[in-house]
């Protein structure tokens, strides 16, 4: 399975999500994007283990199947796409899940989240895991 990772499932995989877990242990390509490092990265400084997260997601970087996608124009128009039906749909979500299921789009990956509102855009594929473990 070839899978984008979004922050809320890197972050209940950390807290020891065991569905993550086996979805990651199975997937033979893992996506990261800059706004998901982005979010993460955020979250980490304002945290009191800002250090220790950084050097973990340094070591999940360094996997071979782990892999930072580029976004230029056809992530753009994917986004675009997305953003106009979910307007005329009345189905807002959020701004950043919007680049991130543009590049799943764009790099055929399914989104790996715990973020309900991704079943709220009709042309991506998804994996859902619930907030526990």
């Amino acid at each position: 399975m070839r899978l984008l990772l979004d922050t809320s499932a890197y972050s209940v995989f950390k807290r020891g999500h065991s569905g993550v877990a086996e979805a990651l242990h199975g997937a033979t390509f893992i996506g990261l994007t800059a706004v998901v490092l982005g979010e993460l990265l955020s979250g980490f400084s304002l945290g009191r283990r800002e250090a220790r997260n950084r050097q973990e997601l340094l070591e999940f970087l360094a996997s071979p199947r782990v892999n930072t996608l580029p976004m230029g124009l056809e992530t753009g128009e994917r986004f675009a796409l997305i953003y106009r039906l979910l307007r005329e749909s009345g189905t807002p979500v959020p701004t950043n899940d919007l680049w991130i299921a543009a590049s799943a789009m764009e790099h055929g990956l399914r989104v790996l989240t715990a973020d309900a509102h991704y079943k709220q855009i009709p042309v991506i594929v998804t994996e859902f895991v619930d907030g526990g473990r």
